[in-house]
């Protein structure tokens, strides 16, 4: 199995996951500037979006989009619960949050590492995605992860997105919540794991 993945990008999320599911997986390093691995193998060939993730199964079936990487890496790896069982109406919190972390967040968020987006656009993202983030925190009030005291797929996700705040110039010190539960995700073994495989951590 491999990951395609860009250090510290949107892909560290399944790359975590996969990590906390136990399994052994080839991590592929994409430059998503020039859309090149690192034997200049050009991406497009691999991956017609040319982004990340990627997960390659050993059948050499691909699957992109990571809350559809992270859900289905959790459903190959049940006795990990990851995710609630499919059909459950937790499954379908679980993919609410999914949701939201991707179109209200990841997007956004996303958005502001592009050198071309004008300041006066940065700064609609910024104070949006802000709101957004005080309310994920109102959340977390009395919760380990999003989910509960379990840990999930989503919490992944969220620990990714939210780790661009720093980068972007957007301050989370006044969502306690939030900022304790960033550390907390950042403290299991497997995050640890991912992120210094990335490089992320030295």
């Amino acid at each position: 199995m491999k990951l395609y993945y860009s250090p510290g990008a949107c892909s560290l999320s399944p790359h975590i996951v996969l990590r906390e599911a136990g399994v052994d997986v080839d991590l592929v390093k994409t430059d998503l500037k020039a859309h090149q691995l690192a034997d200049g193998t050009d991406y497009y060939g691999i991956h017609s979006k040319g982004y990340v993730p990627l997960l390659e199964l050993d059948s050499g079936e691909r699957l992109g989009e990571g809350p559809a990487i992270v859900q289905y890496i959790a459903d190959q790896h049940p006795e990990k619960k990851l995710a609630p069982a499919y059909g459950t109406m937790a499954r379908y919190r679980l993919q609410e949050w999914l949701n939201f972390i991707t179109s209200e967040l990841h997007k956004g968020i996303g958005g502001l590492f592009n050198p071309a987006m004008p300041d006066d656009g940065k700064a609609v993202i910024k104070a949006r995605a802000a709101d957004r983030l005080k309310w994920v925190d109102q959340q977390l009030e009395g919760k380990q992860y999003l989910m509960g005291d379990a840990f999930s797929v989503a919490d992944a996700y969220l620990f990714t997105v939210a780790n661009w705040t720093g980068h972007v110039g957007i301050d989370l010190s006044a969502m306690k919540n939030l900022t304790a539960y960033q550390a907390r995700v950042a403290a299991r073994p497997a995050v640890q794991a991912a992120l210094k495989a990335e490089g992320l951590l030295k």
